[in-house]
């Protein structure tokens, strides 16, 4: 078999795998192109904690209610990804990855809608499901594609684009907060990006490894020819008789893998989802000015978590992944107790502190996508990543839900020490569980041998 793949190959000729190939346009486009599925997460999470300044009064919404609609959407996310996961791995890649933005354009015109906040929790939920279906199709599409050396930073930088898509959202908000009705417009205009992305989408071709693990080796290497060079070749992948059944995620080396997966990917999201979908509201309680002027102070905090995701993405194969999530998770921990322990600090030492977690956040936040779609194979790669994903949503909607609640009863500094603490948590499972997958084939990384 592996010699039918190369047999257009001869002398002198250079092959290229996925693995040696060169970064080429494709591979910026496809990247580009997938960037805008956490963009839409990002903003549609963001957009939401500014929505509720507005809509609550209307509303005369309660803290319980604030809880559920700022939680709706990672609750969809848990089911999109349980659900949709498996299906991309039996059904491939491309088709799924169109569909999903389509109902988040539909979801998000029929917000400007809805009459009450039951009406708005259901398409919150919906929406998340079509995010939560997004995050295997798309990751699993680059990492699949990308070669070795870029692996690490195309992944990862999917990553960069969900605080794109919250540092956006801020600016938006600030601006429609000043209209009547803006909540309206604020949570339909993420249709707007969901239709390019969508249409953009349409060009992507299929996973070559997933096609090969199918046993589709001619239409792969059609898709190689036309994505990497006409000397491309599947020489790099294992017989596509080497089968990874799904039970194999509930036992053994892979189970560990999903544990030590989901346990980090939590620590990192929920004291950052907290933040985000109640930012305002945080930055109002440090004194980090009144009204609207705290959703532009929220936009600059967006822009630390961009820029620690950068700086993490430049040293991520320098480093390694393990130093890079050990070490970020310790120091994003220190930012948070210190504004727990000083909750009255002059405001530039408190602003301090946000930056300090929020850019070295970034770390942890790139490896929610790097490790899980490097550790598992093609045959349940896109099934690992919506399990992670969506057990490290579910304690997300806890800690999202549970925000409001905490600062009303527990205070502000104790809610700041629980964050660090969840932070503290992820160092030191880092610490014992994490791999090393820095320059290693990618059918290597997903091995247990």
């Amino acid at each position: 078999m592996k010699t039918d793949r190369a047999s257009d190959t001869a002398g002198s000729v250079v092959r290229a795998t996925l693995d040696s190939a060169r970064l080429n346009g494709f591979h910026r486009k496809l990247a580009l192109y997938s960037s805008g599925g956490p963009f839409l997460d990002g903003y549609i999470l963001s957009i939401i904690g500014i929505a509720l300044v507005q809509i609550g009064p209307q509303w005369q919404m309660d803290s319980l209610w604030s809880g559920l609609i700022g939680a709706s959407a990672l609750v969809g996310v848990f089911i999109g990804g349980a659900v949709f996961g498996p299906l991309t791995d039996r059904i491939g890649r491309k088709l799924m990855y169109t569909i999903d933005l389509i109902a988040i354009i539909v979801c998000s015109v029929l917000q400007f809608f809805v009459a009450d906040a039951a009406q708005l929790f259901v398409l919150r939920l919906l929406i998340g499901v079509a995010v939560g279906a997004d995050y295997p199709i798309a990751t699993a599409l680059v990492t699949e594609f990308a070669p070795k050396a870029w692996r690490a930073r195309l992944v990862g930088g999917l990553n960069a684009m969900w605080f794109v898509g919250a540092t956006v959202a801020a600016f938006v908000g600030f601006f429609l907060l000043n209209v009547d009705q803006g909540w309206k417009w604020m949570l339909l205009s993420s249709a707007v990006p969901a239709l390019l992305i969508v249409i953009a989408r349409t060009s992507i071709p299929e996973s070559p490894r997933w096609l090969h693990s199918k046993g589709r080796d001619a239409e792969a290497l059609e898709v190689l020819r036309a994505t990497i060079g006409e000397h491309a070749t599947l020489d790099d992948l294992p017989e596509a008789e080497t089968k990874t059944p799904m039970s194999a995620l509930w036992r053994g080396g892979y189970l560990k893998r999903v544990v030590f997966i989901s346990i980090f990917w939590t620590c990192t999201v929920v004291p950052l989802f907290a933040i985000y979908a109640f930012g305002p509201q945080i930055l109002e309680l440090f004194n980090l000015g009144g009204g609207n002027l705290s959703h532009l102070g929220y936009g600059l905090i967006n822009f630390f978590f961009f820029v620690g995701n950068i700086a993490a993405l430049l040293l991520v194969d320098r480093l390694g992944r393990r130093p890079v999530l050990i070490w970020g998770f310790a120091i994003s921990a220190a930012g948070l107790f210190y504004l727990g322990l000083q909750p009255g600090a002059a405001l530039w030492l408190i602003a301090l502190a946000f930056a300090v977690y929020a850019v070295f956040n970034g770390g942890p936040s790139i490896l929610e996508w790097i490790y899980p779609n490097e550790l598992f194979p093609t045959e349940v790669r896109a099934s690992a990543v919506g399990l992670c994903t969506g057990i490290s949503r579910i304690g997300a909607a806890v800690g999202t839900f549970a925000t409001p609640w905490s600062l009303a009863n527990l205070g502000l500094s104790a809610t700041m020490y629980i964050a660090a603490g969840i932070a503290a948590l992820g160092a030191i499972v880092s610490a014992f569980m994490a791999p090393e997958t820095k320059n290693v084939d990618l059918h290597v990384a997903s091995s247990l041998s």
